[in-house]
């Protein structure tokens, strides 16, 4: 092998070997960032390890919504299999209530409660995330129209 063409190869090679270590660090970032949509079945089948943050989704459960102190509320989320208690400090958005759709970013505590950081509600008569109708269809509880 020829002078030139040894270090056309090493050249190569080199390439080759940031091109994948540059992979794996985009690889390892994305994983690191990567929130995974979890319905209350999930949940109750152990799906979910304390502490990994996820999305719950489901619908607020009638009768289930309490306030405490300051911002703190209490409540429920369903998918009509399972049940998941859930905690949220904070203001909760202006359209969730009983019965409706909701998706709330948390993680599960020690004691089988979902914390969470973040509540969203559906924001119009007609809109219901996609990973929620997946869920309640699931369920057997969708009814077109809702």
């Amino acid at each position: 092998m020829k002078t030139k063409q040894k270090r056309r190869l090493a050249f190569a090679a080199a390439l080759l070997a940031v091109g994948c270590v540059v992979a794996a660090v985009i690889v390892y970032g994305l994983g690191q960032n990567t929130m995974y949509f979890r319905s209350p079945s999930d949940v109750a089948a152990r799906q979910v390890s304390e502490g990994v943050a996820f999305r719950l989704g489901g619908l607020v459960e009638k009768g289930s919504v309490q306030h405490g102190a300051g911002a703190d509320t209490r409540f429920s989320v369903t998918d009509g299999k399972s049940v998941v208690r859930a905690d949220f400090n904070g203001v909760l958005p202006a359209l969730f209530r009983e019965g409706q759709g909701v998706v709330a970013t948390g993680a599960m505590d020690s004691s089988g409660t979902f914390i969470a950081s973040e509540v969203l509600a559906k924001h119009d008569e007609k809109y219901m995330p996609p990973e929620v109708v997946q869920a309640l269809k699931k369920s057997g509880r969708w009814q077109e129209g809702q």
